[in-house]
This record gives structure tokens, C-alpha cells and sequence, in this order.
């Protein structure tokens, strides 16, 4: 089991993080799945009964530095069901104490570039609930997929300007801190949609 952990965790995160990810697993054994590219969520966690199996999955599409990330995000909410079961928020003060103890070893020139190391450091301070919500993180992240994405960040469009995404078509409104009021062209509708996603510039 601990050698098919490692032979499958060293194909998605930086070689240095291989040891300290293992050791994590080691101290609560956990299933981790693999998944095909999901929009809605980079990864998830599950906690099984009766078998009290605790289950992480990732998407695959994801470069190593962000799986790194998402992985450790996830193993944060396997010690909260650990320590404090549901009697605290997903997203709460333990979780966020949870995930920047179980990342802060990791926070080294040795795993993570320079330039991303500033902004993540940066992220750390108040984690959110998906690092999708951190716009800085995402576009950093995104410059080291193997595949770079076309199109736009919905951030670097201004207000009147239109765009598809997810195969609809919709007209930028306004911006909301990190997320953009937009309205569904067809149907009227008003949405709000994370600035830090990637867009059809029409």
C-alpha cells in the first residue's frame, strides 16, 4: 500500500514534497483517487461510514504545484474530521490553523519557484475556501501548466465587454472584489463569476 502511494504520488507533485507527503500518509492512512478534469472543484474529501475510511481525490489535469496545493487542502479537512469530527465549519478557523501547519513545511525554494512562494506565503496568511478565489494564485499557478489556457482572464475584460464560458454567452457587468457580476445574454440573468477564470473574448 505505502509503495503504490508513492509510485502514484511522485507522477503529480514536485519530487522534494514526495517524502513529506508520504510521512502525512502514513500518520492517517487515506485512499487517494485520481480524477478527470472537474470545473466545479479541484479536489474533494470524503469520510466513509461505518468503514471510517477517509477518501481524497484530485484531478489529474491539474500541474504539480497545484496538485501539491489541492492535495494538502484536502488532507487538512481528513484532520479536521480526525480531531474535531463536524462540529466545526468545513472552512472554519480549524481548517484554515489545519492547512497552514500541514503547508508551512512545504513553503521552501526547494518545492515551490520564488515567484510563486511570495503569493502563496501570501495566500496562507487567511487561506480561502479553494484557491480558485485567489486570482493571484491562479494566474501564477497557471503560468506553469504544461498547457498554457487560451482565451482571458475574465479579470482583464472591462465592464460592457462579452464573452462565453462554459458554452454560454454572457456580458460583463461589474467587478465585485474577486468575482465579476455578469449577465447571461440570453436569458437576462445575473451571475457572479470568479475574475480569475479563463474566458472566450468575443
Amino acid at each position: 500500500m505505502r509503495n503504490k502511494f508513492i509510485r502514484i504520488i511522485s507522477r503529480y507533485i514536485p519530487e522534494q514534497s514526495v517524502p513529506y507527503c508520504t510521512n502525512l500518509w502514513d500518520r492517517n492512512r487515506f485512499t487517494l483517487k485520481i480524477t478527470r478534469n472537474r470545473t466545479s472543484k479541484l479536489g474533494d474529501y470524503r469520510f466513509i461510514q461505518p468503514e471510517n475510511k477517509h477518501v481524497v481525490t484530485v484531478n489529474g489535469s491539474l500541474n504539480r504545484l497545484a496538485f501539491l496545493i489541492t492535495l494538502i487542502h484536502e488532507i487538512a479537512h481528513m484532520f479536521i474530521q480526525i480531531h474535531h469530527g463536524r462540529n466545526v465549519k468545513p472552512h472554519g478557523r480549524e481548517w484554515k490553523m489545519a492547512f497552514r501547519d500541514l503547508m508551512l513545511p512545504l513553503l521552501n525554494p526547494g518545492v515551490f519557484p520564488d515567484d510563486i512562494l511570495r503569493i502563496l506565503a501570501k495566500h496562507m496568511r487567511n487561506p480561502k475556501a479553494s484557491s480558485q478565489s485567489d486570482p493571484q494564485l491562479v494566474k501564477i499557478l497557471h503560468a506553469y501548466d504544461n498547457v498554457v489556457p487560451e482565451g482571458w482572464y475574465l479579470e482583464d475584460l472591462i465592464a460592457g465587454e462579452q464573452f462565453y464560458f462554459k458554452k454560454r454567452h454572457y456580458k460583463k457587468l461589474k467587478t465585485n472584489r474577486t468575482r465579476a457580476i455578469c449577465q447571461d445574454v440570453n436569458s437576462g440573468r445575473k451571475y457572479l463569476i470568479a475574475e480569475s477564470v479563463v474566458v472566450t473574448k468575443i
